[in-house]
């Protein structure tokens, strides 16, 4: 279980640090989901109203790192992701106080009503600006598992998530819109590989595999994957899971991402 500090455990000069950016903070909770932040706190301030406030000790090298690419990407993300309002660094913490989303986490079972939320977000996706600041390529997080000429295969332009699970993914309670938070794995790569890992995830919650595709038939950047593409996407991602858990327990999810080859590809269409 990752460790989840409280507010009023912090250090006393980085509380002082954020109450001068936020007001006093009138009410604090803990928030359990989420796995790369040792701060996960929705707090009520006098000044600034409700806001989520994200952190790391400096000393936590892969938390910093994670934490510094939701900020680097933040800037082209809004409105599908969640607002950064603050940066705090004080007393060995980072932290960022982003807007509240008051929202529920998604339902990917069958017969949810959520998913025309999410597909029109993924649609928006599309259209994402890449960051000033550099992001990784998808493929080099697949180092060790690539053939010669995969790494090619996988390149693209396009601003990737690349966690798409129900804890990323909020449905507010105000207009009904899907947000996408916590970018910190963002990646380079093609436009439709959200909307693939997207499928997947529908399949890991009881959609059938052909529920899930008609879903990922309505991106249009899925439409016009190049089919090359997508089998090097799914080959290198099961070679990750099968030498990550072992052959035995990541057959279920690699079973996921093998039918994503199940959807027709009727003419060869260029790569996205």
């Amino acid at each position: 279980m990752t460790e989840r500090v409280e507010w009023d455990a912090l250090p006393a000069e980085f509380r002082s640090a954020v109450e001068a950016r936020t007001g006093p903070v009138i009410a604090s909770a803990s928030v359990t989901s989420g796995f790369n932040c040792t701060l996960a706190l929705d707090v009520r301030t006098r000044n600034s109203g409700r806001l989520f406030l994200k952190g790391v000790r400096l000393s936590d090298d892969a938390g910093m790192a994670g934490l510094l690419c939701e900020e680097r990407v933040n800037s082209v993300v809004g409105g599908i992701g969640a607002t950064v309002r603050y940066r705090v660094e004080a007393a060995g913490w980072l932290a960022l106080a982003f807007i509240h989303i008051d929202g529920r986490h998604v339902d990917y079972s069958p017969g949810t009503g959520d998913l025309g939320a999410v597909t029109r977000t993924m649609q928006r996706m599309q259209h994402l600006r890449t960051p000033a600041a550099p992001v990784p390529q998808l493929s080099d997080r697949f180092a060790g598992h690539l053939r010669p000429g995969e790494a090619d295969m996988l390149h693209g332009t396009h601003l990737l998530h690349t966690d798409t699970n129900p804890h990323n993914i909020l449905i507010s309670n105000h207009d009904g819109h899907a947000y996408l938070v916590d970018w910190a794995m963002p990646a380079l790569g093609p436009a439709w590989v959200d909307a693939a890992y997207t499928a997947t995830w529908l399949m890991a919650f009881g959609q059938t595999p052909e529920d899930a595709l008609a879903w990922l038939s309505d991106i249009p950047s899925w439409q016009l994957a190049d089919r090359a593409s997508v089998e090097t996407f799914v080959k290198v991602t099961c070679r990750h899971w099968t030498a990550r858990m072992g052959e035995k327990d990541a057959a279920g999810s690699n079973a996921e991402f093998r039918h994503l080859l199940d959807t027709p590809r009727p003419r060869a269409i260029r790569r996205t």
